[in-house]
C-alpha cells in the first residue's frame, strides 16, 4: 500500500501562487507515475497533471499549461505542484494520485486539499 497526504492548500487572489505538496509513504518502491487531479463544486474530478517517478515525464492537462509546474523529489518521496497565475476557475479541492504502472489505474489516492481562487 502506498499513503498520500497533501499539503499547502489555502486562499489567494487571482493572479497568485501557491505550491501544493504530496508526501508519499509505504510501498514508495512501486509508484511508477504521480500527479494531480482536482474537482470543483458539482464537476466531475479532472486530470490536472502527472509525472514519471523515473525520468521525470510530464504530462499536463491544457488548462494549465504554462501556468502549472509539477516536479517530484525521490529522495523525500514527494510531489510538487507550483500553481502560478491562479484563476477563479482554479478554484477546487486537489487530489494527489499515484499508480503502480504505465497502464495502471489510479489506485492511490491522497484526502485532498482546498484551493480558493479569488476574483
Amino acid at each position: 500500500q502506498v499513503q498520500l497526504v497533501e499539503s499547502g492548500g489555502g486562499l489567494v487572489q487571482a493572479g497568485g501562487s501557491l505550491r501544493l505538496s504530496c508526501a508519499a509513504s509505504g510501498r514508495t518502491f512501486s509508484i511508477y507515475t504521480m500527479g494531480w487531479f482536482r474537482q470543483a463544486p458539482g464537476k466531475e474530478r479532472e486530470f490536472v497533471v502527472a509525472i514519471s517517478w523515473i525520468g521525470g515525464f510530464t504530462s499536463y492537462a491544457d488548462s494549465v499549461k504554462g501556468r502549472f509546474t509539477i516536479s517530484r523529489d525521490s529522495a523525500k518521496n514527494t510531489m510538487y505542484l507550483q500553481m502560478n497565475s491562479l484563476k477563479p476557475e482554479d478554484t477546487a479541492v486537489y487530489y494527489c494520485a499515484a499508480k503502480a504502472g504505465s497502464s495502471s489505474p489510479w489506485g492511490y489516492w491522497g484526502q485532498g486539499t482546498q484551493v480558493t481562487v479569488s476574483s
